[in-house]
């Protein structure tokens, strides 16, 4: 599945990153500690989570996963934004808890 088709599927908002939707997901972590998404967070996952700071990106980026899927209706910060952007990673936003996200995909 494409970050483009899960956005579409789960009625999720970008709010950075939207020319790297066609990255294709291969599977889904929930996680809001930052040096565990580092360390283990499946290359090509959707990572869910409730960081919305510019570290979010650097975990995200050097994880290497699809996208980030924040949730509960939090909005990430302007620098994180920016940076998103910058990258080419897309961030979307969920107004579900974490655990009600990972099953809209698992789901979908």
């Amino acid at each position: 599945m494409t970050v483009e088709k899960l956005a579409k599927d789960l009625n999720l908002e970008f709010a950075a990153g939207e020319n790297g939707s066609s990255r294709v997901i291969s599977g889904v972590y929930i996680c809001d500690l930052l040096s565990f998404a580092m360390s283990k967070a499946p290359k090509g996952s959707a990572w869910i989570t409730i960081m919305n700071n510019l570290n979010l990106v650097a975990a995200a980026s050097f994880a290497d996963v699809s996208c980030v899927i924040i949730c509960h209706g939090i909005i990430p910060d302007k620098a994180a934004i920016e940076k998103a952007n910058e990258l080419g990673l897309p961030i979307l936003l969920s107004n579900l808890p974490a655990f009600e996200t990972g099953k809209a995909i698992y789901l979908s």
